[in-house]
């Protein structure tokens, strides 16, 4: 892996549950770590519905580290230039703990 290709900042959430201050619980997202990282486009699709929507698909590519290492498809999402993208999988490359691969479809707006 060239270090020079990482050269966009993403920030992995991690979901995380919340108590107010009457005991309510709430899902929320926390910022769980910053790195950078190498983006490459993987696909944009349009899906046909009532309305046409575009979804796209970006392959996100780190340094092996401890936090990267804990990170799974159910529990975290990546922020990704103001977009939201939800990690489809996670490809630890042979473990060879070198690089990590995060497969990610960006969240629909709501």
């Amino acid at each position: 892996m060239e270090i020079s290709r990482l050269n966009e900042r993403i920030t992995v959430e991690k979901n995380t549950v919340v108590t107010d201050a009457i005991g309510n619980h709430k899902n929320t997202w926390a910022p769980y770590f910053s790195c950078y990282a190498y983006a490459s486009t993987y696909q944009a699709e349009e899906k046909e519905s009532a309305v046409s929507s575009e979804e796209r698909s970006v392959t996100f590519s780190v340094r092996w580290c401890s936090e990267t290492a804990t990170v799974t498809s159910t529990g975290f999402r990546v922020r990704f230039r103001g977009e939201v993208y939800d990690i489809e999988s996670v490809d630890l490359m042979n473990y060879r703990k070198k690089e990590i691969r995060f497969k990610c479809r960006r969240e629909p707006r709501q």
